[in-house]
C-alpha cells in the first residue's frame, strides 16, 4: 500500500512538473471562477501578442478613438494582470500544500528508517545467538563421535551406543530444522530489509522530484513576477501616452478655440456685410414696391384720363380740367423716372460695396505676404551681416598672420572709487569714424592730442566675455598645432591680472586663462567624434628678481631655499625646432578644467604679491602659464603639437609714485630692468633689416623665455592695459607708444606643427 501511494504521488508530481514546463500561460486555475476574469483564459501567445500590440488608427488626429483604444488596451492589460495574480495565488496555495505533503512524507520516511534500524538490530542479535548455538552443537557432536569410538570397543555398550546414536541423529535433525527455520527467518528479514530500502529509495526519488517541482514553481513564479512587472511598465507607458495625448488634445482644443474665435470674427464681419446687403436689397425691394404702386397709380390715372378724354369729347366744356389731369400725369411720370434713378443708384452702391469688400480682402492678403517677405529679407540681411563680420575678422587675422605682425589689443580699465572722477572723459576718447571705430584711441597730455590705432580697442564698459570673444579663434589655433602666446603689458594697477585671471569667486568675471581652458577642453570633447584625441600638460612659473621659480613644486619653501643658496637652478633652453625647455620644471598631465583650476589656485597662492602706494595687491613677478597640447587623429594618423603661453607681466612703476623700499625696491628695479630689456628687444626687431642682425634676447630671463614668441613662428598677441587716471597719463602714453612699436614688428609667418604618427608620441616641453 505504501509503495502504491508513493508511485501515485510520483506520477502526479511528474505530471505537474511536465505540465508546468508546457503550461506557459494557458492554464486557468479553478479559483478564478468567481473573479471577473474567471471565464477568460490567456495563453502565452495571447500575452505576447498583447504586450507587442501596436496601436493602429485610421486617423492619427482622432484623439477620441485613440483614447478609447488606449482605455480598451489598459482594460485588457488589467484583466491579464489580475488573471496572473489569481494564478499566482493558486500556485502559491498548491506550493504550500505540496510543501506540507513533503514534510509529512519526510516524517514518515524518518519513522520507517528508525523502525528498519530497530528490526535490523533485532535480526542481527538473533543471527548471532543462532551462530553461537550452532557452534556449541557442533562441539557436542564432535564429543559424541569421539565417545562413540571409545565405546565401540566395548561390546557392552553397543545398545547404549545405538541409543545415543539415535538421539544424536534426532538432535542433528532438530538442529538442521532449527537452522533451516533460522535461514528462512534470515531470508525473510533480508527481503523485508530490501523492500524497506526500495521504499526508502522511492521516497528519496519522490523527495527529489518534489524539490525539482518546487524549484520549477519558484522559477515560474519569478517569471510571472517579471511578466507582471513588464505589464505594469506597459501600463505606465500607456498612462504616459494617455497624458501626452490629453495634453496634445488640450493644446488642440486651445488651437480649435482660437480658430473658432477667428472664425466667429470672420463670420461677424461677413454677417455685417450680409446685413448691409440685406438692408440694401430690402431698400431696393421697397423702392420696387413703391415703383409698382406708382405704375399702378399711373395706369389708374391713365384710365381716368381716357375716361375724361371721352367725357371731353362729349363735353367740350371740361377742356380745362383735362389739361390739369395731363399736367398731373406728367408730374407722376417725373416721379417714376426719379424712383428709377434711385433704384439704379442703390444697385450701383450694392455692387460697389461688394467690390470694396473683395478689394479689402485682396489687399490684406497682399500686405500679409509682403510682411512675411520683408521678415525673410531682414533675417537674411542679419545673417549676412553676421557672416560678413566673421569673414572680415578671419581675413584680418589671415592678413596679420601673413604679415607676421604681433597683434595688439588695448584695454582701458574703468575708473575705481578711489580714482579722481571725471578724468577719463577728458583724457581718453575714442574715434567714431567707420575706419577707426573699435580700433582707435586718443589720449590728451598737456593739451596735446595723441592718436593711436590697434587691432582692437576695448572700452571700460566692455566685459570679460567681450574680450574673450575676440581672442577665441587665436586660442583655438593652439589645438590646430600652432604656437600661441598672449601676454598682458602695462603699468601697475592697470588691470593686467584682472584681464588674464579675473576675479576669484565670481564666475562672470573670469579672465582669459580660465575661459581659454574651458574652450579648449570643450572643443577637445567635440573633436572626439572626428577621431581626434588630445593629451595636455600644464606648467606654471614666475620670474622673480631674475630668478625662475616653479609654482607647481610640491615643496615651495624648499624650492625658494635652494634657489637662494644657488643649489637647484632652472635653466632655459631652446632646441632646433624652436621649442623652449626649462630644466627641472614640474609638468602636470591634465584631463579636465577642474584639474587646471586647482593648479591655478595653487599657483596663485604661491605667486609673489606685495603692497605698494599704487596698488594694494601688486604682482611682483612675471607669471607664465604654459599648456602643451599633443593631438592624434587615429583615422588619418595625423599628429599635431600646439603650445599655448599665457603671460601676466609684472607692472612697470616709477619709484617716486610707488614709494618702494627694501625688498619692494629690489623687486621694482628687477621688474623695470626686465621690461626695459623687453623694450630693447622690440626696438631691435623693429629696426632689424637682416637676419643676421643681433637681437638682445639674452639680456633678461623674460626676453630669453619669450624668444620663440617674439622672434619665431608663433601667433603672438599683446594686451596693453592702461589706467584712465590723470596722474597716470604719462605712463599710459608710454605704454601706448610701446604697444604701437610692438604692433609694427614682423616676427615671421606662423607655422603649424604637424606630422604623421611615429613611434615616439612624447610632447616637447616648450
Amino acid at each position: 500500500m505504501v509503495g502504491t501511494a508513493n508511485n501515485a504521488r510520483i506520477r502526479q508530481a511528474f505530471s505537474v512538473v511536465n505540465g508546468i514546463q508546457d503550461l506557459g500561460l494557458s492554464s486557468n486555475p479553478a479559483s478564478n471562477a468567481g473573479s471577473e476574469c474567471g471565464t477568460i483564459e490567456f495563453t502565452r501567445e495571447d500575452v505576447e501578442a498583447l504586450l507587442s500590440e501596436k496601436m493602429r488608427y485610421k486617423n492619427k488626429f482622432n484623439y477620441k478613438e485613440r483614447c478609447e483604444n488606449m482605455m480598451d488596451y489598459i482594460k485588457r492589460l488589467r484583466l491579464c494582470i489580475k488573471w496572473f495574480q489569481e494564478l499566482e495565488g493558486d500556485y502559491a496555495f498548491e506550493h504550500e500544500r505540496l510543501r506540507n505533503a513533503l514534510e509529512l512524507s519526510e516524517q514518515k520516511c524518518a519513522e520507517m528508517e528508525l523502525a528498519l534500524r530497530n528490526k535490523e538490530e533485532e535480526l542481527n542479535l538473533i543471527i548471532v545467538e543462532l551462530r553461537k548455538s550452532f557452534a556449541s552443537l557442533q562441539e557436542k557432536l564432535a564429543k559424541e563421535e569421539s565417545d562413540k569410538l571409545v565405546r565401540g570397543l566395548d561390546s557392552e555398550f553397543n545398545v547404549a551406543a545405538l541409543d545415543s546414536l539415535a538421539r544424536e541423529k534426532e538432535t542433528r535433525l532438530n538442529m538442521e530444522r532449527s537452522h533451516a527455520s533460522l535461514s528462512e527467518d534470515l531470508g525473510k528479514a533480508q527481503e523485508e530489509l530490501q523492500s524497506a530500502n526500495q521504499r526508502i529509495a522511492s521516497i528519496n526519488d519522490m523527495y527529489k522530484l518534489l524539490q525539482e517541482y518546487n524549484s520549477s514553481l519558484q522559477h515560474y513564479n519569478t517569471k510571472l513576477q517579471k511578466d507582471i512587472d513588464a505589464a505594469h511598465e506597459s501600463i505606465k507607458r500607456g498612462e504616459k501616452e494617455k497624458s501626452a495625448i490629453v495634453e496634445n488634445l488640450s493644446t488642440l482644443r486651445g488651437q480649435y478655440k482660437s480658430l473658432q474665435e477667428q472664425l466667429s470674427t470672420y463670420k461677424a464681419s461677413q454677417d455685417e456685410a450680409m446685413r448691409q446687403k440685406d438692408a440694401l436689397v430690402h431698400e431696393v425691394a421697397s423702392m420696387r414696391v413703391e415703383l409698382q404702386q406708382v405704375r399702378d397709380d399711373r395706369d389708374h390715372q391713365l384710365s381716368q384720363v381716357q375716361a375724361l378724354t371721352a367725357e371731353v369729347i362729349k363735353h367740350k366744356e371740361l377742356a380745362v380740367s383735362s389739361e390739369d389731369l395731363e399736367a398731373r400725369c406728367a408730374s407722376q411720370s417725373n416721379q417714376i423716372r426719379s424712383l428709377s434713378d434711385q433704384l439704379a443708384a442703390a444697385e450701383e452702391k450694392l455692387e460697389v460695396s461688394d467690390l470694396s469688400a473683395l478689394e479689402t480682402k485682396t489687399e490684406f492678403e497682399g500686405q500679409k505676404k509682403l510682411i512675411n517677405e520683408l521678415r525673410n529679407h531682414l533675417e537674411d540681411a542679419e545673417y549676412k551681416l553676421i557672416e560678413g563680420e566673421k569673414l572680415r575678422k578671419r581675413l584680418h587675422n589671415t592678413i596679420l598672420e601673413l604679415k607676421g605682425n604681433i597683434r595688439v589689443f588695448c584695454r582701458v580699465r574703468p575708473l575705481l572709487p578711489d580714482d579722481s572722477s571725471g578724468s577719463e572723459g577728458k583724457l581718453i576718447s575714442y574715434p567714431t569714424t567707420t575706419e577707426a571705430l573699435g580700433r582707435g584711441i586718443d589720449i590728451m597730455q598737456n593739451g596735446q592730442k595723441h592718436s593711436f590705432s590697434f587691432d582692437r580697442v576695448f572700452m571700460p564698459d566692455e566685459s570679460q566675455e567681450d574680450v574673450f570673444v575676440e581672442i577665441s579663434q587665436l586660442v583655438q589655433s593652439a589645438l590646430d598645432g600652432y604656437k600661441v602666446c598672449i601676454f598682458a603689458y602695462g603699468q601697475t594697477g592697470s588691470g593686467k591680472t584682472y584681464t588674464m585671471m579675473g576675479k576669484p569667486g565670481h564666475p562672470d568675471l573670469k579672465g582669459l586663462i580660465p575661459r581659454s581652458l574651458e574652450q579648449i577642453f570643450q572643443t577637445r570633447q567635440s573633436l572626439l567624434s572626428q577621431g581626434w584625441k588630445y593629451e595636455m600638460q600644464v606648467s606654471m612659473l614666475e620670474i622673480y628678481n631674475e630668478t625662475i621659480r616653479d609654482l607647481l613644486s610640491t615643496n615651495r619653501d624648499a624650492s625658494r631655499l635652494e634657489n637662494a643658496c644657488n643649489g637647484k637652478q632652472y635653466a632655459i633652453k631652446h632646441d632646433a625646432s624652436g621649442n623652449t625647455h626649462v630644466t627641472d620644471l614640474t609638468v602636470v598631465d591634465v584631463c579636465s578644467t577642474k584639474e587646471v583650476s586647482y593648479l591655478l589656485d595653487r599657483a596663485a597662492h604661491s605667486r609673489s604679491v606685495g603692497k605698494t602706494q599704487m596698488n594694494e595687491q601688486s604682482s611682483r613677478s612675471h607669471f607664465v602659464f604654459t599648456l602643451r597640447i599633443s593631438g592624434l587623429n587615429e583615422s588619418t594618423e595625423q599628429q599635431v603639437q600646439g603650445i599655448l603661453n599665457l603671460i601676466d607681466l609684472a607692472g612697470s612703476e616709477r619709484l617716486s609714485k610707488s614709494g618702494s623700499t627694501g625688498d619692494r625696491l629690489k623687486e621694482t628695479q628687477a621688474i623695470n630692468k626686465s621690461l626695459s630689456s623687453l623694450s630693447d628687444v622690440i626696438f631691435a626687431l623693429a629696426k632689424k633689416e637682416k637676419k643676421e642682425d643681433h637681437v638682445p634676447f639674452r639680456n633678461s630671463k623674460l626676453t630669453y623665455l619669450l624668444q620663440p614668441c617674439l622672434g619665431g613662428d608663433s601667433k603672438t598677441l599683446m594686451f596693453v592695459n592702461i589706467s584712465p587716471e590723470a596722474s597716470s597719463v604719462g605712463e599710459s602714453l608710454c605704454s601706448l607708444r610701446f604697444a604701437a612699436r610692438v604692433n609694427a614688428c614682423e616676427i615671421g609667418t606662423p607655422r603649424r606643427q604637424t606630422s604623421m604618427r611615429s613611434s615616439e608620441s612624447r610632447l616637447s616641453l616648450g
